[in-house]
């Protein structure tokens, strides 16, 4: 089996991943035209743009570096052994989730919407009421955890063959994707699967019946567990990268170009589901979003590869932290837009109390204790056994 060590920059670019989902879900109060849990009466043009541009890549970043998660824990194990810890990784977080981070977050939008009890007489009857959005049980923001447990174990055995001496031969012919430009063929199956099949299944996160983007996402996961199981393909990638933000950038500028002038297919085709102009705008927002994930990577391994004190404390928090933080912000969110100030203030709390928060909860409350760290997917602490006389 091979062994390729831990390298500093992927952890960063997932702190940052990470990062950029607070300033996404923090701006969803505020971004004019999204449907969220929580709205504010007065709505930003400048944080709906910068969603749509978060949106076509943070979600995608996030599956590839998971990819390469996912490669370095079968290092040390079988099949069985990367399933039996990703379900503790994943699976106990996600209940944990379910039944504690996500309901206060149901019940504020409730509030909303004119239920007047308590919290506890919610809780109580929220089994009862079946799945969200018509009842109140919900995994809301963790569906990505979901989304993780069912690659991981459809996946595993084909990972595990691939780090295996089994898979030595397959690690290599995959080299020659690194040559030249022909590293954008990783991108093509998600491409053709987001053009193909979106519009008919459009994005919901509710796991049954959202076919299209179950595969989207699945088809950066296992380019991101390739491309780190052969060195030669992240390397690609680095010396791609201005051709890579190239291609973003073009991309984004006439996905705009069309939204802007309000030329968007169903806006101006009479049989837009029909015409391949349709499906040539959506082949542009898929390869637009390829392009914003590549290109991070591309610079990321480029600038970020430094390791530094703080990075481990972080690598460890950005975990709870995806858990903890859609809750803290609609609760602040619920009672943030009653506030008269102007939208910008109102976002910049809600991003810096947030963060804050998050971080104290985390340092506080789970970082030290290792039941709270079962609970979040972090590793248990180990205390070293006293040192005898003679040892000391």
């Amino acid at each position: 089996m091979q062994s390729t060590p831990r390298q500093a920059w992927l952890d960063w670019l997932r702190i940052l991943a990470i990062f950029g989902v607070l300033i996404f879900h923090s701006a969803m109060p505020f971004a004019t035209d999204l449907d969220w849990h929580i709205r504010n009466k007065e709505t930003s043009n400048i944080l709906l743009e910068m969603n749509q541009w978060l949106h076509m890549f943070r979600m995608p970043l996030l599956f590839f570096i998971s990819g390469t998660v996912s490669y370095y824990m079968l290092q040390s194990r079988n099949a069985g052994g990367f399933i039996k810890l990703r379900m503790t990784k994943l699976f106990i977080p996600l209940i944990f989730g379910m039944l504690v981070i996500v309901p206060p977050q149901v019940y504020m939008e409730r509030l909303t919407q004119g239920y007047h009890g308590s919290y506890l007489r919610f809780y109580t009857d929220m089994f009862a009421t079946g799945p969200y959005p018509k009842g109140n049980l919900s995994w809301h923001h963790l569906w990505f955890i979901l989304y993780l447990v069912l690659y991981d174990i459809i996946c595993a055995p084909l990972f595990a063959w691939i780090v295996s001496t089994k898979g030595t031969n397959f690690r290599g012919k995959l080299a020659w994707l690194s040559k030249g430009k022909r590293i954008y063929l990783l991108t093509l199956p998600g491409i053709i699967v987001y053009t193909a099949f979106t519009l008919q299944y459009p994005e919901s996160n509710t796991f049954w019946g959202d076919w299209a983007y179950m595969a989207y996402w699945l088809l950066f996961l296992i380019p991101g567990f390739l491309c780190i199981a052969n060195p030669a393909l992240m390397d690609s990638l680095e010396r791609n990268r201005k051709t890579t933000f190239i291609i973003a950038f073009l991309s984004l500028v006439a996905i705009n170009a069309v939204r802007w002038n309000d030329l968007s297919p169903w806006d101006v085709l009479p049989d837009w589901q029909h015409d391949y102009r349709t499906y040539a705008f959506m082949a542009m927002k898929s390869l637009c979003g390829w392009a914003w994930v590549l290109t991070c990577i591309g610079y990321g391994k480029k600038n970020l590869n430094r390791p530094h004190p703080a990075l481990r404390y972080l690598n460890e928090a950005v975990y709870p932290f995806y858990i903890l933080h859609q809750t803290v912000i609609v609760i602040l969110a619920y009672y943030v837009v009653k506030a008269p100030d102007e939208v910008a203030m109102k976002y910049i709390f809600i991003v810096l109390v947030t963060l804050a928060i998050c971080m104290a909860v985390f340092h506080h409350f789970i970082r030290p204790y290792n039941i709270t760290r079962w609970l979040f997917g972090m590793k248990r602490i180990v205390n070293s056994p006293p040192k005898t006389e003679s040892e000391g």
